[in-house]
């Protein structure tokens, strides 16, 4: 195991008193190649009952920046595929708490996609205080960086979430940007069909957290393999299933909190 020695600064939020049900959804990697999980996601942000809604990361397959929607596309005759993930997004924060984090694939997301779909921008990790003075602490984060026997992903991710990387990325034209995360796409589906196996999270760098932040459970994505896992010393984490409403047996699952009773799975598929 490559456990580190220091964690990564942990962010606070403490859930206002008036939240009574929080949902947790990750890894939609939504495409406009694949419209029936689009819809799903959609009619989920148009009917849940929660009062705020948590993305911990990888809701788009692909974000290359915010340029690639612009406000004035939300409201058009014929708006293309991301004009139609930000329409969602705005819709859905008019009436619930929206949250965002980064995740592997849409790390580039910035302020300005967050501005325009009123937003929160949540950093990675950080811990929820819920309900609102229950001193019941979640642990939120994607969880890419705590599977650290994947060393190559690791320095990937280290040259990626660089300011001069992101800088010099972002300054290239959009449709170099599409063509370039197209090819990575093209890369990560070619070793899934090789059978390559994927690290999951580092159990003592998961503890390590979990102790940083004063919590007892991790809720994350990343790794598409939703379970409970018990840590020891009454620690725990949560994984967040994947949606593939194309897939031949469809996965959309919502991880439900409520502030009198314990983390249920809501399926959607």
């Amino acid at each position: 195991m490559n456990t580190p020695t220091t964690v990564p600064r942990i962010a606070e939020l403490l859930a206002p008193p008036s939240w009574r049900t929080v949902d947790f959804i990750s890894d939609l990697h939504l495409q406009a190649a694949e419209p029936a999980t689009f819809d799903a996601w959609r009619h989920y942000l148009e009917s849940t009952p929660a009062d705020a809604v948590f993305i911990l990361g990888d809701l788009f397959e692909a974000w290359v920046g915010d340029d690639a929607v612009h406000e004035e596309e939300l409201n058009a005759p014929s708006p293309g595929f991301d004009a139609l993930c930000a329409h969602a997004m705005g819709q859905a924060a008019g009436r619930l708490a929206l949250f965002f984090m980064h995740g592997n694939r849409d790390f580039l997301v910035g302020q300005g996609l967050m501005d325009l779909c009123n937003t929160t921008l949540l950093h990675d990790p950080t811990v929820l205080e819920f309900p609102a003075g229950s001193g019941r602490r979640w642990l939120l984060s994607h969880g890419d960086a705590l599977c650290l026997d994947d060393t190559e992903y690791m320095e990937f991710r280290r040259q990626v979430r660089g300011a001069k990387w992101q800088r010099a990325f972002l300054a290239k034209p959009l449709t170099e940007r599409q063509d370039i995360a197209r090819g990575l796409r093209r890369q990560s589906e070619a070793r899934k069909q090789s059978g390559a196996s994927y690290a999951d999270v580092d159990t003592g760098a998961a503890r390590q957290w979990l102790r940083a932040a004063n919590a007892s459970t991790l809720i994350h994505g990343h790794t598409h393999k939703p379970a409970v896992h018990d840590l020891g010393d009454g620690l725990s984490r949560i994984v967040l299933s994947d949606w593939d409403l194309a897939a031949p047996v469809p996965r959309a699952d919502v991880l439900r909190l409520t502030a009198g009773g314990s983390p249920q799975r809501i399926g959607l598929a």
